[in-house]
């Protein structure tokens, strides 16, 4: 998880990040876009307000799988979705007092693109901790309607779907 920089922490943001303080982390995130829209998993506990993240669907990777083996289980957990994963398209460094993680993007694609997504859940925590609170295909215009501390930094200058496929390295 990434909490944006500019949101003060409160008691329930730092007992739902818990997990993931004080560790170094790398996260595969996968980027799938449907019809114009990209598939993106809002997260609670991250802003002020408890105000929703929206983040492309992707989590921690974890000793004795690859990289790509990670981005399909995380995305088969948070979203239903059997994926193939293709090309690398970003990578995204983060660093707070209390968390940090190096990011992998990837674009993804169902591979039944007649599947629905569905919200799934996270392992690293239990029914009542779960940061995942929807799940939800946006268009660019619709992120653009949100305050930039809502979207994760990757997302926030895109204009067109188009965007997305352009690599970017964004180092803190």
């Amino acid at each position: 998880m990434m909490l944006p920089p500019s949101s003060p922490p409160d008691a329930l943001s730092e007992s739902l990040l818990q997990a993931y303080t004080g560790q170094v982390r790398v996260r595969a995130c996968g980027l799938l876009i449907r019809q114009g829209a990209m598939l993106l998993t809002a997260h609670r506990g991250m802003l002020a307000g408890d105000a929703p993240f929206w983040s492309p669907p992707g989590g921690g990777w974890q000793f004795g799988e690859t990289i790509r083996e990670c981005l399909r289980r995380e995305y088969q957990e948070e979203t239903g979705l059997e994926v193939t994963v293709g090309r690398f398209l970003h990578l995204h460094e983060f660093k707070s007092d209390s968390l940090q993680a190096l990011e992998l993007f990837f674009e993804v694609k169902p591979v039944d693109e007649m599947a629905i997504p569905r919200l799934g859940s996270d392992p690293e925590h239990t029914p009542e901790t779960q940061l995942l609170t929807e799940l939800a295909f946006l268009t660019p215009r619709q992120l653009g309607a949100l305050l930039p501390t809502q979207v994760h930094p990757i997302l926030r200058h895109v204009i067109s779907p188009d965007d997305v496929f352009i690599p970017y390295i964004m180092f803190q």
